[in-house]
């Protein structure tokens, strides 16, 4: 399943996110709520995508190099945001 979400994600942070909430239960198992991957889809694709495949190839938690991992997608996020903005100016 990890091979075929980093597949997905190369089109799409968020296509790779309906795929694995559709096709399995693992953002069910990442988060305990709704609220939380319905803001990262939204707000911080990149991120939300890296702790869910972390959370679940991990240890059922996030800890040491994952959080690395899921920093650098945070970094992604954020350069997508202020990226865009100094292309447009």
């Amino acid at each position: 399943m990890p091979c075929l979400i980093a597949l997905f994600a190369l089109i799409s942070p968020r296509l790779a996110l309906i795929f694995v909430a559709i096709f399995s239960n693992m953002i069910d198992r990442a988060f305990d709520g709704w609220i939380v991957p319905i803001l990262g889809f939204f707000l911080l694709p990149w991120t939300t995508l890296a702790y869910v495949v972390m959370w679940d190839v991990g240890t059922r938690e996030v800890s040491g190099f994952e959080w690395f991992i899921v920093g650098l997608a945070f970094l992604v996020d954020l350069g997508s945001y202020f990226g865009g903005k100094r292309a447009r100016d």
